[in-house]
């Protein structure tokens, strides 16, 4: 069987890359996180307290459901697909931008690789994104880089002890 151009760009280990790197950057802040089972519908990871007796108050959440979605492209659109149907799945989105080469136009990916950025957003900023004037249901972040920044990387999960502010981090605690 031939491998044609477009199948050596399904990067299936890279995908799920992604969702470990959130996992790992999420447990360095001492928020204890599972993988959801492969395939299923609305979220990847469940995030809760790692005190087992810890009672949230009104304004902490239990258990976090998070989203997480990647690109692997340097280059890409800094888009990525969310179904309307999952938007009440999750509580927040991370997209990770794994940046592991360039591929548009006569790039193949062996240059413009960079360390993984990624933004951890909170459900309403999704909703309020959320295109649905193609079949494709996308969400493009290109032009909202000033209103993500707050939500880059470590910044998105709040505060050292995990508390998040009101701007929208992960607050589980």
């Amino acid at each position: 069987m031939k491998e044609t151009d477009r199948d050596w760009l399904r990067l299936p280990v890279v995908t799920a890359g992604s969702e470990y790197l959130v996992m790992g950057y999420l447990m360095r802040r001492n928020i204890l996180t599972y993988k959801a089972p492969p395939g299923n519908e609305g979220y990847d990871l469940i995030c809760i307290h790692p005190d087992p007796r810890h009672n949230p108050s009104e304004m902490e959440k239990a258990q976090s459901r998070v989203q997480v979605k990647s690109r692997y492209a340097t280059d890409c659109d800094r888009g990525f697909p969310v179904k309307e149907k999952s938007l009440a799945a999750f509580d927040y989105l991370v997209v990770a931008f794994l940046n592991i080469g360039n591929f548009n136009g006569k790039n193949d990916g062996s240059t413009g690789f960079c360390e993984p950025e990624f933004y951890t957003l909170p459900q309403a900023f999704i909703r309020e994104h959320h295109d649905t004037s193609s079949s494709w249901e996308k969400v493009r972040l290109k032009k909202l880089q000033d209103e993500i920044e707050p939500f880059k990387n470590e910044k998105g999960f709040g505060k050292r002890s995990g508390v998040g502010t009101a701007r929208g981090e992960l607050r589980l605690f």
